[in-house]
């Protein structure tokens, strides 16, 4: 009874209506000190890329806000139509069904977080009473709003972390761009050298007995991704037929910045969660029925597939060096590749961004929901009953982190930019140092100008004193201008032709 009496009583403080003004207060101080503190963080970080020139980051930034606008919007929709939809009652043998969990362990687990609450709000509403379930309760609602949450940061963080890293990774590529305006560079690189295809660096590296067919050739592309994927003389040799295939008439593009600038563009994409993911979402939560393991086997996708990126775009540079062998044995100057969208699967090279954005959101489905279910239900929780799936679904996540981000990133950056059209960071770029090199004109044809007309106007006050025929040559107001400054030039003019008349 008093048990009883003790539970009834502490039952009201769970609403507004039990709950003390000042610990309402609190909390709604420190959910708007955070909002605010956040929209400020959010707008210096606008304001650093505008002063900065990052328009793609700046846009992305942009992206990432409507997506929480649209968290936000879900989790308020949610909250309203939360009850509703707990008052839809369907027959308790349906709802035995499909279960995620075992129904023994969740008799067994019930008095883990969340499940003790749901027991007792089941045993309350309208639909027990008629001798059925309902649909969702209200705190089962509030848990997949949670999830939906954490599932939408993780796929921010993914992506912010994958580019982060990816982008250390390609910090040495300034080292061989600035290679490129060395004169050991030019001198290497002479246009009027004759070599051997085969002797070239890039041709010792991609010509060799292992790839005379196409089996060895994916074999030693797939063991290639691992070690030392990007070499030296791919990234000088795919950037010397870039420049010339796109830019004939100039080699002082700064290949690095542009494929910095690309890969800022391409983040724009890879930051956003599309309807087509938020449906997958909803497929995968339909199909993780107990006894499946459906989860354990979608781990391995976003693995499967990052290793069939790498090694598809590894084919590539090795099938351009297999072109440039097949069209002549010896060349002139360095390596010409020849950039073409038949490279790249279905003649699309944005095919393999599309590809690598899915596999991160799978990716980090994976780590969100086994970070939702440890937080939401505990480590012991039923979801988690078998330990070495749990630890196999968790290294899998970060080992697939770790390799988009050191192999395929950097692989995708500079492979991407050989298809048969450059990307509008490469017009950027042309416009932007076409400004510069007009403003820069412009200021010395300005500085001459005003050097010009400080020497005239000294040659005029000259020539004046000395002959009044170069005086007749000059303007009438530069004349005016000289006599009203000076009217000693008059007195001698005067004398000047009184001279010259005697």
């Amino acid at each position: 009874m008093a048990g009883g009496g003790g539970g009834s009583a502490s039952s009201p403080s769970s609403t507004l209506l039990n709950t003390p003004t000042w610990a309402l207060a609190t909390v709604c101080f420190i959910f708007i000190f955070l909002g605010i503190f956040i929209e400020h963080l959010i707008h210096l970080l606008c304001h650093w890329l505008i002063k900065h020139r990052k328009t793609a980051l700046f846009e992305a930034v942009e992206k990432l806000k409507s997506v929480l606008m649209q968290l936000g919007f879900l989790s308020l929709l949610l909250a309203v139509i939360q009850r509703p939809i707990s008052k839809i009652c369907i027959p308790n043998r349906i709802t035995n069904s499909m279960l995620p969990c075992n129904r023994v362990l969740i008799d067994s687990t019930k008095s883990i977080k969340g499940r003790e609450l749901t027991s007792v709000e089941n045993s309350q509403d309208h639909c027990g009473s008629r001798g059925m379930t309902s649909f969702m309760s209200q705190s089962g609602i509030n848990q997949l709003n949670n999830f939906i949450f954490v599932l939408a940061v993780m796929q921010i963080v993914y992506s912010v972390v994958t580019m982060a890293l990816g982008r250390a990774k390609m910090k040495r590529w300034k080292r061989w761009e600035d290679e490129t305006k060395t004169i050991e560079y030019m001198v290497a690189n002479d246009p009027n050298r004759f070599r051997f295809t085969r002797e070239t660096t890039f041709g010792r590296r991609h010509m060799n007995k292992f790839t005379n067919t196409s089996s060895q050739l994916w074999i030693k592309c797939f063991l290639r991704q691992f070690f030392h994927s990007v070499a030296k003389t791919d990234y000088l040799t795919l950037r010397h037929g870039f420049i010339t295939a796109h830019l004939p008439s100039t080699n002082a593009l700064n290949f690095q910045k542009y494929i910095e600038r690309s890969l800022e563009d391409d983040f724009k994409v890879v930051v956003g969660i599309s309807p087509f993911m938020w449906l997958i979402v909803v497929i995968l939560l339909l199909v993780d029925v107990h006894g499946w393991n459906i989860y354990l086997w979608v781990s391995f996708l976003p693995l499967i597939t990052v290793l069939v990126i790498g090694t598809k775009l590894e084919t590539i540079v090795a099938h351009m060096a297999l072109q440039l062998e097949n069209q002549e044995s010896v060349i002139i100057g360095s390596p010409l590749v020849q950039p073409n969208d038949s490279l790249f699967w279905f003649n699309q090279p944005q095919f393999v961004l599309t590809l690598l954005h899915y596999t991160l959101f799978i990716n980090a489905f994976e780590l969100a929901f086994f970070i939702w279910v440890t937080w939401q239900f505990g480590i012991s929780s039923c979801y988690h009953e078998h330990v070495e799936i749990i630890v196999v679904r968790v290294v899998l996540a970060l080992m697939v982190q770790v390799l988009c981000s050191y192999i395929t990133l950097p692989l995708y950056a500079l492979v991407t930019q050989m298809g048969s059209h450059f990307k509008s960071a490469l017009l950027e770029e042309h416009v932007t140092q076409a400004i510069k090199h007009w403003h820069t004109e412009v200021k010395t044809k300005k500085k001459n100008k005003l050097q010009e007309l400080e020497s005239s106007h000294y040659s005029v006050a000259t020539t004046q004193i000395t002959s009044p025929e170069i005086k007749l040559s000059t303007s009438a107001h530069e004349i005016k201008e000289i006599s009203e400054e000076s009217p000693k030039v008059n007195i001698v003019h005067q004398n000047e032709s009184q001279i010259g008349v005697d």
